[in-house]
């Protein structure tokens, strides 16, 4: 039981670490990041609020990544929700400050990449399931052979193109977050010696079994004390 509630509560951490990166990249006020342009570009040429076309773009983010073999865990689908709600609450809060110049707006950004990338590892090491945007690099990552920090800003970087496209605004924190966001992650993964390609995420199926032999397990130890 206690290594089911270290690893959920590592989880849940890892969650809320990510959210105030992602905060603070958003009150850098140097632009959108590279999925929202996509999101808001959806938005203007679809009757799709912002709202819905993240929730749409996010489902087929994780559509691909099945596609490309990626297990669908319960840490996927507790991504999808928990983070939203998270950003929520920490912007209500209003906790982390509007930047109004253009050098400490690089600077909260760079902390806030770095934050995203010391989230990520927290809840992608618990080993059940990455978020949609995660997975897809992953599953790159596995398939091309490539660093993370290349694939990341790959991702990033295409996201951002097709929003252009459709008629998101880019700005130079958006490039900046593009181009950066897979470095500060990598750096992260480094520092912890952390390989995400040798993690066995499990599948839904494979977590609620394993939640069952930690309860299991702990009633038996309970009973043998009883005795």
């Amino acid at each position: 039981m206690k290594i089911l509630f270290e690893t959920f509560f590592k989880l849940i951490i890892g969650f809320i670490i990510a959210s105030i990166g992602v905060v603070m990249t958003i009150n850098s006020n140097l632009g959108l990041s590279p999925w929202d342009v996509l999101h808001q570009g959806l938005s203007k040429i679809t009757p799709l609020s912002i709202g819905d076309a993240c929730i749409v773009v996010g489902l087929a983010v994780v559509l691909f990544s099945m596609f490309l073999g990626v297990n669908l865990g319960i840490g996927t689908i507790l991504n999808t929700i928990l983070m939203g709600v998270f950003i929520d609450w920490i912007s209500y809060l209003n906790i982390i400050p509007l930047c109004s110049t253009f050098f400490t707006g690089i600077i909260m950004m760079i902390l806030g990449m770095f934050l995203l990338g010391i989230g990520t590892y927290l809840y992608m090491s618990c080993g059940l399931g990455c978020g949609p945007r995660d997975g897809l690099m992953v599953a790159l990552t596995k398939i091309t052979k490539k660093p993370v920090k290349m694939i990341r800003a790959v991702i990033e970087l295409s996201a951002m193109t097709a929003g252009y496209f459709l008629g998101g605004f880019v700005g130079i924190g958006t490039i900046i977050t593009a181009l950066g966001v897979g470095y500060c992650i990598q750096i992260i993964f480094t520092i912890f010696n952390f390989n995400a390609n040798s993690i066995h995420h499990k599948s839904i199926k494979e977590t609620f079994l394993w939640i069952k032999n930690c309860i299991s397990s702990t009633s038996t130890t309970y009973d043998n004390i009883s005795i």
